[in-house]
């Protein structure tokens, strides 16, 4: 009777056993078949450098890179007009899923290191008045969906311009005479003119 009780224990621990490694034979089969198909692989390699947010670089080969070029122009509004030219890139649009994609993703806009703006597209206007009088460095960098900096050499993928504001023009002074002369008013007298001889002031 008890060498029944034996073999039942050593038939259980010996299925266990089998359906055990079975399970774990096949967790591997399925660890193995998602690697080899890329489904969980990013592109390029993470680097240990940030930008000035702590956002890592994701260094790609030159051939693959995405690059990009930056123009800034003055507008007839007193504005500043930025276009961006790509290659090998292009802009995601708002609600994209947040993975790295080669050559896909945003720009960020950068005023003297100062984010502005994360761009979807290649045209940006800096507001009349926003740079102040002086020369500054207007950079636009692309990021992956992820957050990650595309960088190649282990420097950021980006491109940048240096622009020149002046100062405004001061509005051209009127003198008094010319004011008065025009038929304004004196600013002298409170917007009455000085009494002629012999007159009341009116």
């Amino acid at each position: 009777m008890s060498w029944t009780r034996s073999l039942l224990g050593a038939l259980a621990v010996c299925v266990l056993l089998l359906v055990g490694s079975a399970g774990c034979g096949t967790g591997d089969a399925q660890e193995q078949k998602s690697q080899s198909s890329g489904e969980s692989a990013s592109p390029g390699r993470l680097l240990d450098d940030t930008d000035q947010e702590g956002r890592q670089y994701r260094e790609m080969d030159k051939k693959s890179a995405p690059q990009v070029g930056i123009e800034v122009e003055p507008d007839d509004d007193g504005g500043w007009d930025v276009r961006l030219t790509v290659r090998a890139f292009r802009f995601s649009p708002a609600g994209t899923r947040p993975e790295a994609v080669p050559g896909r993703g945003v720009a960020l806009l950068f005023v003297d290191e100062r984010p502005v703006a994360v761009l979807r597209g290649s045209r940006y206007r800096l507001a009349a008045g926003y740079l102040p009088h002086g020369t500054h460095q207007v950079t636009a960098r692309l990021y992956a969906d992820d957050d990650t900096v595309w960088a190649v050499d282990g420097k950021p993928v980006e491109s940048a311009a240096d622009v020149t504001a002046s100062a405004p023009e001061p509005a051209p002074a009127v003198s008094a005479s010319a004011a008065v002369s025009a038929g304004g008013t004196d600013p002298r007298t409170g917007g009455r003119r000085s009494p002629d001889r012999g007159q009341e002031a009116s």
